[in-house]
């Protein structure tokens, strides 16, 4: 048994850090009393605080000096500086950084216990870290360094995760919600035009990346067939809610490492970000994830969803560039998924091999950025898009034709998931009719 300030913890429980909550043991006025007696005296409760926004959240392990009032009951006095907290039962306002990392919450480094200090928060984790010069952490890692990365760490720290670090997330596994088309509207099933049609249009739509205007062009003076651009969306629109069902049960088992990158694009006019990750050997699109930020969440939501067909005898590896939202996502995975195999980061920074990872890992990282590229080209005849649907609906087919009937010339011109529904059907349109009926059974 393992005492620290009369409170003890367990030999196992070293590994993880400590927290201390130091609770005036004889407050002034507890902050049950308080509201106890505004409520008899007044009439009035005292309700919990309402964040406005996530950045607005306080880490659930803050408590108030004087009344020991829970996170709840209290806010950021000044907004988005964040400089300073105050409690709304009692009042008391007080200065996170001093009060909270030294006193209200002490975090232990598992390997040499020193006290963790408050590094950075943003809306989705709070990080601490050691800054002990003789961590054996920081030692270990010291020493695995080569000649020309102890000289790169002088110039550019930022590259090198030595120092050990504790993230307290401000989500938990009810919040990775992977993206998804919405319920459409039409039934596809019952529309007016013939399903040659719907595959005509899906066809130079999405696998000859046409825009919706030209597609309806296409069809009126090569085929005589009269419909509009609107049309065109519609059901592009509707087939995207079946196509990613397809998708996610059709995916397949996925190779040990895979690549992983964000790409932007706009949506009325503002910029969010598409997470992709793809199997290095397989080329399978295993992931695609839509969100308005580049944070910890979306990357973790990104790569759960490219796991989620992990072998159990596998160890997976992804590969990404310098975002840190992948390895604080990576370390929820492996800190809240005790079940899954245990998840290895490979990080390649910059357009030089300024490290040895980098130059080991740049042909994975090299994949995800040619997949970038595709996208690209068949996004862009959207010019933008006017609604965050219409993009991810754009998007979902985009990886069915992608996975299931682009060839691939790297694999011998044969799509990355080969299903032998598509064998009888020679023409792209007949094979996206079969891929939207198999969908709807």
């Amino acid at each position: 048994m393992i005492l620290r300030n009369n409170i003890p913890t367990t030999a196992t429980s070293v590994w993880m850090p400590i927290l201390l909550k130091l609770l005036k043991k004889n407050p002034s006025d507890n902050f049950k009393f308080i509201i106890a007696k505004k409520l008899s005296t007044e009439n009035k409760t005292i309700e919990p605080i309402k964040p406005r926004s996530k950045e607005l959240i306080v880490p659930d392990f803050i408590i108030c000096p004087e009344c020991n009032a829970p996170h709840q009951y209290i806010y950021f006095n000044n907004g988005k500086k964040r400089s300073q907290l105050k409690c709304k039962v009692c009042g008391a306002a007080f200065n996170p950084e001093r009060d909270l990392t030294r006193k209200t919450a002490v975090f232990q480094c598992p390997h040499c216990n020193s006290s963790l200090y408050f590094w950075k928060q943003t809306a989705e984790v709070t990080i601490h870290k050691c800054g002990n010069n003789n961590c054996p952490k920081y030692l270990k890692e010291l020493k695995k360094l080569n000649r020309k990365e102890k000289k790169l760490i002088k110039t550019h720290s930022s590259q090198f995760k030595l120092r050990y670090q504790y993230r307290d997330y401000h989500f938990t596994l009810d919040d990775l919600q992977h993206s998804a088309p919405d319920l459409p509207k039409i039934n596809l099933k019952k529309i007016h035009n013939s399903q040659t049609i719907l595959g005509l249009i899906l066809t130079f739509y999405v696998s000859f990346a046409n825009s919706a205007r030209k597609t309806a062009l296409i069809l009126r003076m090569v085929f005589n067939i009269h419909i509009s651009y609107q049309t065109v969306l519609n059901y592009a629109e509707a087939a995207s809610y079946y196509a990613n069902e397809f998708n996610m049960n059709h995916k397949g088992p996925v190779d040990d490492i895979q690549a992983g990158d964000e790409t932007y694009i706009k949506v009325k006019g503002k910029h969010h970000y598409l997470f992709f990750f793809i199997s290095s050997r397989k080329r399978t699109i295993t992931s695609y994830h839509l969100a308005d930020n580049r944070g910890t969440l979306p990357a973790t939501t990104a790569m759960v969803e490219a796991l989620r067909t992990v072998k159990d005898d596998q160890t997976p590896t992804l590969v990404s560039d310098g975002n840190p939202s992948y390895p604080s996502g990576i370390h929820f995975i492996n800190l809240k998924l005790p079940s899954r195999n245990q998840v290895n980061h490979k990080k390649v920074v910059g357009l030089q091999n300024l490290d040895s990872e980098s130059e080991e890992y740049r042909p994975f990282k090299q994949i995800v950025e040619r997949l970038n590229r595709t996208y690209k080209y068949h996004v862009r005849p959207a010019n933008g898009f006017h609604s965050f649907n219409g993009a991810l609906s754009l998007t979902t087919l985009f990886v069915s034709f992608y996975n299931f009937l682009r060839p691939h010339s790297s694999l011998k011109y044969q799509p990355p998931v080969i299903l032998p529904m598509f064998d009888e059907y020679p023409t792209i349109q007949e094979k996206w009719i079969k891929l939207l009926s198999s969908a709807f059974s």
